[in-house]
């Protein structure tokens, strides 16, 4: 009999930051969320199709999304339902706000071990911080072994998984025990369009919190208690457990001090001899503009 796997999919719904207008920073310098629409996290896509792939070839594996944020994130979870997912959580609660990476790989970590999975996938980084440290940090947080830049999973037994990494400079394949967590990157295939048959299942599928929403009334014929694997679960701190003070902005050591916008503008053209001083001037003024450094 082959093995059946529990994979975790660690995803993030983010602004959608490859579409940036004037509109998309606030008067203080942060993100206008509200003027961009929020998406699937790229490379978090990519890693859900590394896990469907290993639900694919062990039948009776299970793939769960596990994400973070307000109710709206949910949608990172039927997205992942309607491509062939089984199930996933959402953490949603107050006290996880204002979470740098530590606080919330800290609490992805207490979630993870209540799912208990054999493996864990997760995209590179996010668009939204590109620090590319959630996953790793997750990883030190379970004392797990991590991959990372992964490519493909090339194989994967009930003991150990074999990765191919896409480095600057090439290739490397390399083999971990299990469980271990795995980063993957953006040169991996693409995940597998929605399946219509998975669209017309779950795109009722909700959290309690939405279906408690006025805003949803009449929106649902059907109730969750009527048809139970539309309900989507939601974790708060209570149900993670830990130390509260490691959560959100109490667990959160990075603070910004000061936040600047800088706004490029066409300007006249210069001409430049190939000299140290005309590169060293050039240098100096891009730096003093805060156009490099």
């Amino acid at each position: 009999m082959s093995k059946e796997f529990t994979i975790v999919v660690l995803a993030k719904q983010v602004p959608d930051t490859r579409n940036v207008g004037k509109d998309a920073m606030t008067p203080e310098g942060t993100v206008n969320r509200a003027a961009l629409p929020a998406i699937f996290n790229p490379e978090d896509m990519n890693a859900l199709e590394q896990a469907l792939r290993i639900k694919d070839k062990f039948p009776g594996s299970k793939v769960l999304i596990l994400t973070m944020g307000p109710f709206r994130a949910a949608e990172i979870i039927r997205e992942g339902y309607f491509r062939g997912t089984d199930g996933g959580v959402l953490l949603t609660d107050r006290r996880f706000a204002g979470a740098d990476t530590l606080a919330t790989s800290y609490a992805i970590s207490q979630a993870v071990k209540k799912l208990n999975p054999d493996i864990i996938v997760a995209g590179r980084q996010a668009i939204d911080g590109d620090t590319a440290q959630v996953g790793p940090q997750v990883a030190e947080k379970l004392n797990i072994p991590q991959v990372t830049y992964a490519e493909e999973i090339t194989d994967i037994n009930e003991s150990k998984v074999t990765v191919l990494r896409r480095l600057e400079r090439g290739i490397e394949v390399v083999t971990s025990t299990l469980p271990c967590l795995i980063t993957v990157h953006a040169t991996a295939a693409p995940c597998r369009p929605r399946n219509a048959k998975m669209l017309l299942k779950y795109k009722y599928a909700r959290t309690a919190n939405e279906e408690k929403d006025p805003a949803n009334e009449g929106k649902y014929a059907i109730g969750t208690d009527e048809k139970p694997y539309l309900k989507i679960q939601e974790w708060t701190v209570d149900d993670v457990g830990g130390d509260e003070n490691s959560y959100g902005f109490a667990g959160s050591p990075t603070k910004v001090k000061k936040v600047e916008n800088i706004v490029f503008k066409a300007k006249e053209s210069k001409v430049l001899t190939g000299s140290d001083a005309d590169i060293d001037s050039l240098i100096g003024e891009l730096m003093a503009n805060h156009e490099i450094g």
